[in-house]
Parts: structure tokens; sequence; C-alpha cells
């Protein structure tokens, strides 16, 4: 089920970006007191008095060259497009300006909530210069500081109550939820529907959660498949394609719905930033990963062109070892019939579970092996691993001092379980905690 959508507007350097860092809880948009240097993450997870949800940063959406006025004024309308409530960020210090009054208008448009916030009013006698806001004719204004932390639970205790009625995911567990992410014009609109096209039952083309989606149902060799709707393929109105960051907004919401997502890269252009970005996204939400090259038939071959290709994948994503690669056309319909059969092994990887002792003897092994590191005369102990979650699966290892457990050995201990079981096409999390 799609989270409900937050999205942070305002012109350049009212803190939408201190902002943005205090909900998630994490320093993971570049901050700096000057204007526009917002250039790193534009969206995460947050969750607040139990409600989880989605946010985006829309300074961190680069609109190349356009003006000033345009570039905020494109950014009001991508929130307006994606978010389910809209925070209106402006700045107590610089008190109203025309630029906040351009904003607000291209806010009346909207049928979404949108709650006025008037950032750094850090001390009580700056509070009285808030109601100078209301005339922006968007109602009470919340005074909030990012820097301190102050004011942002009555702000958030507003957006959650605008938050949509909750709805029930419409599929059921035995059905395998994919979606097709990577940069324009790799071929995703093509692949999917020479997927769908490939003698299959097609079920039904369903509204999906996501506003202007449509999930394509279908069953291959007995297992049901719904296709999520990539963003942006069908997207009605306004294109934000060629924004290299919106395409990434857009690839999230339809990563965030998935079981397994496809990276598609271009055989032809090869692998660019974009690819690695989206691509680490899929990693980080746990999600099963299957990199699939197409127009494959585009490129001269030889007998070494494959394993290149492959080689530049696994050192351009060092972190998706575990992914399976396919190669592709979605024109000549070359190896496609293949893909079911991947994304239900990705699946099936995603959903194993290990019993305790079973997975106690990996560990024990591994540790006979290569035994755990020491600091100071003093060796990390390992006591026992249980395995707590599945999407991904999650182990927990208890130990004596968890700080000892050096990255490196922990990706020791993930290789050796990854060699021991079937773990293909998914990331696996290992915890470390102390014994009590």
């Amino acid at each position: 089920m799609a989270k409900p959508v937050i999205a942070i507007v305002g012109r350049p350097n009212v803190g939408k970006s201190t902002i943005f860092n205090r909900i998630v809880g994490e320093r993971i948009s570049i901050v700096e007191d000057v204007a526009g240097v917002t250039r790193d993450r534009i969206y995460s997870q947050g969750e607040w008095l139990g409600k989880e949800f989605s946010i985006i940063d829309t300074g961190g959406i680069d609109l190349g060259d356009e003006p000033f006025l345009e570039q905020i004024k494109q950014q009001a309308e991508i929130a307006m497009d994606e978010a389910d409530v809209i925070i209106f960020i402006a700045s107590g210090r610089e008190g109203v300006t025309s630029a906040d009054e351009n904003v607000a208008k291209i806010l009346y448009r909207t049928k979404k909530p949108v709650l006025l916030a008037v950032n750094k009013v850090d001390n009580p006698e700056m509070r009285s210069d808030v109601f100078d806001f209301y005339a922006l004719g968007l109602g009470e204004p919340y005074p909030i500081s990012g820097s301190h932390g102050l004011g942002l639970g009555d702000l958030l205790d507003a957006a959650i109550a605008h938050f949509p009625d909750e709805t029930e995911e419409e599929y059921d567990d035995q059905t395998i939820k994919f979606s097709l992410i990577g940069r324009p014009n790799v071929g995703k609109s093509s692949l999917v529907n020479a997927i769908i096209g490939e003698e299959r039952v097609i079920v039904s083309d369903i509204a999906g959660t996501t506003r202007d989606a449509i999930d394509t149902a279908f069953e291959a060799d007995g297992q049901e498949f719904v296709m999520i709707d990539t963003a942006g393929i069908r997207k009605r109105g306004k294109v934000y394609e060629s924004t290299e960051k919106y395409s990434v907004l857009r690839a999230m919401r339809a990563i965030e719905r998935s079981d397994v997502v496809l990276m598609v890269l271009n055989a032809e252009e090869g692998i660019r930033e974009q690819d690695k970005k989206v691509a680490g996204y899929a990693h980080e939400a746990g999600k099963g990963i299957i990199i699939v090259v197409n127009k494959w038939d585009a490129i001269e071959k030889n007998d070494k062109t494959m394993k290149k290709f492959e080689e530049d994948i696994r050192d351009n994503f060092q972190y998706l070892s575990y992914a399976p690669i396919i190669y592709v056309s979605a024109k000549t319909k070359q190896r496609l019939h293949t893909l079911p059969e991947v994304i239900e092994k990705v699946s099936q990887s995603q959903n194993l579970r290990i019993q305790s002792a079973v997975l106690n003897d990996v560990i024990m092994d591994a540790v006979a092996m290569n035994p755990t590191p020491t600091d100071k005369g003093k060796r990390l102990k390992i006591y026992y691993a249980t395995q707590v979650a599945v999407k991904p699966p999650t182990f927990v290892i208890f130990v004596n001092e968890p700080e000892m457990m050096h990255f490196s050995y922990q990706r020791f201990l993930e290789n050796r379980i990854r060699d021991a079981f079937t773990f293909e096409g998914t990331p696996i999390r290992i915890l470390t905690r102390q014994r009590k």
C-alpha cells in the first residue's frame, strides 16, 4: 500500500531542507545557509504518532536553467501533482515576500490541503510577527523553528489529520508486485508492452493506489503478477521526465509499492550516474532487484561483450552483487520469456525464512573459519543469531560488544549466509545487538 505523501514547498533559503531532515530524523539533505544548495536526497520516509508517510523536499528538484520564479512555480506544481498534504514554508525573519505571494497564488489552485509554516521563529518574542502571514490567505500559520525543532509536533499533527483514509492493498500475499524503473529513454514503456504482450493471460487493468497509475495484472505459469505502473509512462498533462530528479521521484512511488524492482539499463548508452541513484533507492528500500539490460539487440557483439558489460555493471553497482543480470530486447522479444521466472525466484528469496538452529550452525562455522576481531585485547563474542523479518530477510546477531562488529566482518558473515542459502536478488540485513 502506498504511504501518504507530504511535500515541502517554498522559496529558496527558508529552511526547507532543515525541516525535511528534522521530520525524517536524519541529516540527509545538504544544508548550508546559502540559497539553492539542496542537491542531495529529495525523498524519504517519516513517521508521526504511528502514521508512516513519504516526504518530498521540492527544493532539491533541479530544474536546470529555468528562471528563479519559474523554478519555484514548477516545484510547487510538482508538489500539487504528487502530494496528499502540502507544507508551504516561509521565513519569519524576512516576513511576507513577493516570492511567498507567488507560491501562495499557485497553491490556491490545488484541491490538496495546504499548511502554512513560518520557519525561523526561534523565540517567543517573534511569534507576534507570524500574524502578518494571514495575508497569504492560506489559513492559520504554524510558527516553527527547524534549527531547534520547535512547533513541528503541532505541524505534523495537522498534516496527518489530512491524510486520506487508509485503503487495504487490493492484492493478496501470493501476488508478486513488480515495477520497471530507470532513466527516461531506456525503453521501459516498450518493455512493459512487450512483457504483457508475451502471450500471457492479462487479468485486468486496475486503478492503482497512486494517482493516475494503472496496474496490470497477469498470470504466467500459474503465478499471479501485478506490474506496478512506473510513474511517467502514462502521466497525464505536464511531463517532467526531462528533469532528472523528478523522474527519480516518480520511480520512488513505484519502488515503494513493489516487491521486486527491475532496474532497466540501456545497452547502447551504458551506465549513467542516475542509474546508480535509482538503484540505490531500491536497495535501501530492501526490495528484490533484477538488473535488466535492454536494447541488447542494438549493439555489436563478440564473445567478450557480455562479460565486459557484466564487469562494468558489477563495478558500478558493487552493492548489488546479489542482483541477477538479464540481457533482453523489447524489440525482438529476446529472453523476455525468462523474466517472470526470475521475478518469482527473487520474490521467493525475499520471503525465505531460515530456522535459527541452521542459521547458527552457519554462523559458528564462519567464526571457526575466520575468528572474530579483537580490540585492545578484547574479542568480539557471537552468542547466537536469529531471523526476525522477511522482505528483506533480516537477521539479528547477539554479541558481547556491538561496537566491535566491524563492517568488514559483518560483510563476511553476510557472504557466508548467502553462500549457505539462496538469497538471489535480495538484499539481506544484519543487525547487531548486545545480549542482555
